[in-house]
């Protein structure tokens, strides 16, 4: 009919605020329209472009999504299932589902969970129902989970400064490189530093360390979600970086601190 309606969320989100200040608006839309919402009032909106990225298996264009200004990421809500999408623990093979949690939980935004995931429900209930079937809890995926959830206590991953962070080619020929997604969280004198190999393959790089003052002294990275801890030497990952071989699949967050 040649009418334009005016926009609805601005002036809908703004009136509760005016009665409801710490209200929060989460929308839950899909097709690229996140920014759009966003930008009409709402807190957060669903990362469905992370969780497809994922989901097709390949590093680089998660990597790229993550290019993404904070002003965005810091408004999405992160997940790996919701009453819409089919569940995690049955989409995802159990190592990609891990380290797909990894990527997803400890970047920035909302962290998202669904009722069930912990467990590794793997039947969608419709949303209609009140019930669902008896599942058996995968003990594995329950135990992964809360050293994960464990993690997300740490004030760095809450409150701490957030950096994607570049890997390069570990030799020449070696392109393996491209399968790593790394990020650095600092805050309160902590650092953290995530490492993912989002490929089922084994994969080496050198990741270019975020931190300016590491040279001249010894520093421990002690992995938060499993026995690992090794010791580098300030100038080699100021100069090089920090050389990681990983299998298929294969994650650490490491806490980064002076050795002794």
């Amino acid at each position: 009919w040649g009418i334009r309606a005016d926009l609805f969320w601005p002036k809908a989100t703004e009136a509760v605020r005016r009665t409801y200040p710490r209200f929060l608006f989460m929308a839950e839309v899909y097709w690229d329209r996140e920014w759009a919402m966003q930008q009409q009032g709402f807190d957060y909106a669903y990362d469905k472009r992370l969780y497809d990225r994922l989901v097709e298996g390949h590093a680089r264009p998660v990597r790229e999504h993550l290019f993404a200004g904070l002003d965005f990421q810091d408004h999405l809500a992160r997940f790996l299932e919701n009453h819409d999408e089919p569940r995690a623990a049955a989409t995802f093979a159990p190592e990609v589902h891990r380290a797909a949690a990894i990527l997803t939980f400890l970047a920035p935004g909302l962290r998202f969970f669904h009722q069930g995931q912990r467990e590794g429900k793997r039947v969608r209930i419709p949303v209609h129902l009140g019930r669902g079937p008896d599942e058996a809890p995968d003990a594995g995926i329950a135990v992964f989970y809360d050293g994960l959830l464990e993690c997300l206590k740490d004030p760095a991953f809450r409150d701490g400064e957030w950096a994607l962070l570049a890997c390069r080619p570990a030799w020449d020929g070696n392109e393996s490189s491209d399968s790593f997604v790394a990020f650095a969280w600092t805050g309160a004198g902590e650092r953290r530093l995530v490492a993912v190999n989002y490929a089922d393959h084994q994969s080496q790089c050198y990741v270019a360390m975020p931190w300016r003052d590491l040279d001249g002294r010894t520093w421990r990275l002690q992995d938060l979600t499993g026995p690992a801890v090794y010791d580098r030497q300030g100038s080699d990952l100021t100069w090089q970086g920090l050389y990681l071989d990983m299998p298929a699949w294969g994650y650490h967050v490491f806490a980064v601190s002076p050795a002794g």
